[in-house]
């Protein structure tokens, strides 16, 4: 049989059919020793085969094997080994929930996730939520960060998930498709899917009570059917990023606005440091690229992990 992976407890994996039937699978031995460094072999949104056994009266699924993957999100684990977790795969589009404040999302943050999702074939959108919340100056703040992601070529919204401000927006841009939403906990995720599809009552306040630092490994994302043509896969709260597996040289190429010009660089190998005659280096100095993504940039080049698989807001 075959089917589509909606969630997973680490252990176990709820899939549905074809027929639209739900399945509570486990994995063959084998998935673990292929040289799989990640947390989790099987992932949110994998499309897998699958044998039915009957195990003492019940029907129990096997997941004997994963088809090829078309995209995935991924990022390196909390604890600083060499293991990796697929938070989803095979989505159509990525929203990104952006806060000012409470709790802040640093550019640092955004730039790492937008690194991996360009990376990774995924289309990623900015959603900055709380606007309503915010006073005039905060409100400035936000246009002036939009307006630098909007230049960079990235769709920016702002919304408010408890006014339903711009919601109608996102439903739309999700018609037909499996959408992803992730961002720090306490952004306002659930608030928001609540407000897309109320039916689903998710908890808002259950991200940021269970899933405390060090969890990550152990925590999964969940999909969902809509009342409307689309899915959602609705994700823990994501403290850390840690970029995988990008070799130096095409990094530049996940920075969009780095990409465009970087046919201007006079030698093709340019990784826009201090090599003379560099576009990116020029755009840079005549603000047309912004500072703040340029410094992420060399962070991660850098190899700047440690600060950005942990949690860096402490609870209160």
């Amino acid at each position: 049989m075959k089917g589509t992976v909606y969630k997973s407890t680490g252990s176990w994996y709820q899939v549905k059919s074809e027929a639209g039937t739900f399945y509570d699978c486990r994995i063959k031995g084998k998935f673990r020793i292929k040289g799989i460094k990640s947390t989790n072999p099987v992932a949110v949104g994998d499309r897998v085969e699958f044998d039915i056994e009957d195990k003492e009266g019940a029907e129990q699924g096997v997941i004997k094997k994963i088809e090829k993957r078309e995209n995935y999100i991924i990022r390196k684990s909390v604890n600083l080994s060499k293991q990796t977790h697929i938070i989803a795969s095979n989505i159509d589009q990525v929203f990104l929930l952006v806060t000012l404040n409470n709790p802040p999302t640093l550019t640092t943050f955004i730039d790492r996730f937008l690194v991996t999702a360009e990376a990774y074939h995924v289309k990623a959108v900015l959603l900055f939520n709380k606007v309503d919340s915010y006073n005039e100056d905060e409100l400035v703040e936000v246009k002036y960060l939009a307006a630098m992601y909007r230049n960079a070529g990235y769709e920016c919204i702002g919304i408010s998930a408890t006014t339903g401000k711009n919601v109608d927006k996102v439903k739309e841009m999700m018609l037909g498709k499996t959408s992803m939403f992730a961002g720090h906990s306490g952004t306002g995720k659930s608030t928001l899917i609540n407000a897309i599809e109320p039916g689903l009552n998710l908890k808002t306040s259950r991200i940021s009570e269970q899933h405390k630092q060090g969890q990550h490994t152990t925590t999964f994302a969940e999909m969902f059917d809509l009342t409307f043509d689309a899915r959602i896969i609705d994700t823990p709260g994501i403290k850390g990023f840690g970029v995988v597996e990008i070799e130096r040289e095409e990094l530049g190429d996940y920075f969009p606005e780095f990409f465009r010009i970087k046919q201007d660089c006079k030698f093709h190998n340019c990784l826009h440091l201090e090599e003379p005659k560099c576009a990116v280096k020029d755009a840079l100095e005549e603000g047309e690229i912004a500072w703040s993504r340029y410094k992420s940039y060399l962070q991660i080049l850098e190899g700047e992990e440690d600060n950005y698989r942990t949690d860096i807001y402490p609870k209160k």
